[in-house]
C-alpha cells in the first residue's frame, strides 16, 4: 500500500467485542484505504492488558494509540460502544487542535443527549444477562455454551456495559466540525432509528441517518450494504474536505 492512503479508517468495536467481528472489512473496502481495526485493552489482541472501564480514559488511550497515524486523511467508525468512543475521541481531537477526521460514522448508539440507561444491563443476574446478549447478537454462541469461556468474558462484558451505561457526555460542547453519518438497524430496540436521529444536533455536517434491515447487529450476517454506504459517505466527506482545502 502507498505510504499515504486515500483514507485511513479506524474501526471501534462494540461492548464485549473485539476486532474479530470486523476482520473481513479491510478486504471489502477500497484497496486505497488503510483500514485499522482497534481493540480496547482487555479485548482481542490486547486481552492481557488491564481493561479500562471509563469512557473518557478509554478514549484517551485509543487517541494516544492512533495519534501518530493521523498523518493522512482519516475517519472513525464505531458500532454501539465504539460509536460513543468515536464521538469522545473526536471531541478530544477538536479540543487539542489535532488534525480533524474527515468523517465520523456512528452505528447503533443513541444520540448523546439520550445518554443514561433505561435498564442497567451490567447489573442483571447471570441468566438474564446471557439472554439479553443472545437477543442482541454479536457474541459467539460458544461463549455462552462453554462455562470456562463465559467465566473469562462475563466480567469483560459487564465492565463494558457499565462504561456505556455510566457515560455522560460533556455539556454545552457544541456540534462537531466534522461530517457525520448515523447508522441504525430498523428493528433495533436499544438504539432505534428514532433514538439515532438526535445525532444530527452533534455535527455541523450531518450526512444523514441510514437505516438497514435487522436489529442491533444488523450487519453481522452480511456487512456488504453497510460497507458500501460507509464507502459512499466517507468518500463524499473526503471530497468535500478536499474541495474546502483547495478553495
Amino acid at each position: 500500500m502507498d505510504s499515504t492512503p486515500a483514507m485511513r479508517l479506524f474501526v471501534l468495536h462494540h461492548a464485549g467485542g473485539s476486532h474479530l467481528l470486523y476482520r473481513h472489512w479491510p478486504a471489502a473496502l477500497p484497496d486505497t484505504w488503510d483500514v485499522r481495526l482497534l481493540d480496547a485493552p482487555g479485548h482481542g489482541l490486547l486481552l492481557d492488558e488491564p481493561q479500562i472501564t471509563d469512557a473518557g480514559r478509554l478514549a484517551d488511550f485509543l487517541l494516544r494509540s492512533i495519534e501518530p497515524e493521523l498523518t493522512s486523511p482519516y475517519a472513525l467508525f464505531g458500532h454501539s460502544m465504539g460509536a460513543l468512543l468515536a464521538y469522545e475521541i473526536t471531541r478530544r481531537v477538536v479540543d487539542r487542535g489535532l488534525p480533524l477526521p474527515v468523517w465520523v460514522g456512528v452505528s447503533a448508539r443513541s444520540a448523546p443527549q439520550l445518554a443514561g440507561p433505561r435498564v442497567r444491563y451490567h447489573e442483571l443476574p447471570d441468566a438474564e444477562l446471557r439472554n439479553r446478549l443472545r437477543l442482541l447478537g454479536g457474541t459467539p454462541d460458544g461463549v455462552f455454551d462453554d462455562p470456562d469461556l463465559w467465566e473469562l468474558f462475563e466480567p469483560i462484558i459487564r465492565a463494558d456495559l457499565r462504561l456505556v451505561e455510566n457515560w455522560h457526555p460533556a455539556r454545552d460542547t457544541g456540534p462537531l466540525p466534522v461530517a457525520l453519518s448515523a447508522y441504525a438497524g430498523g428493528e433495533d430496540h436499544s438504539a432505534s432509528p428514532l433514538r439515532m436521529t438526535g445525532w444530527e444536533e452533534h455535527t455541523e455536517h450531518f450526512l444523514g441517518l441510514r437505516v438497514f434491515d435487522g436489529d442491533h447487529f444488523y450487519f453481522q450476517d452480511d456487512p456488504g450494504p453497510l460497507l458500501r454506504q460507509i464507502e459512499r459517505d466517507a468518500t463524499t466527506a473526503l471530497a468535500a474536505a478536499g474541495a474546502t482545502h483547495s478553495s
